[in-house]
């Protein structure tokens, strides 16, 4: 349990002036999101995006598979359909 919040220990002063207390949620969504791309074995990176790329198009009842393991389920099933 302790591992996961290593890097956030570690940023603690570099991240102590987020701007606001806004920009600090934001910052916290962010940690969340990335931490659950890793717990999921789904790139961050590549996640974030594609789902940055897709989302203003998709219908809403179909964001639930931009989820991390709801994306990687469907990168493993069709990767070149989603490629292109």
């Amino acid at each position: 349990a302790e591992r996961p919040l290593r890097s956030v220990a570690r940023g603690r002063k570099a991240w102590l002036f987020v701007g606001s207390d806004r920009g600090g949620e934001r910052a916290a969504m962010m940690f969340g999101l990335i931490g659950t791309c890793r717990l999921n074995d789904v790139d961050p990176l590549a996640w974030l995006t594609d789902v940055l790329s897709r989302i203003a198009e998709i219908p809403q009842n179909r964001l639930h598979e931009l989820l991390p393991w709801n994306w990687k389920a469907l990168q493993n099933s069709n990767p070149a359909e989603l490629a292109a």
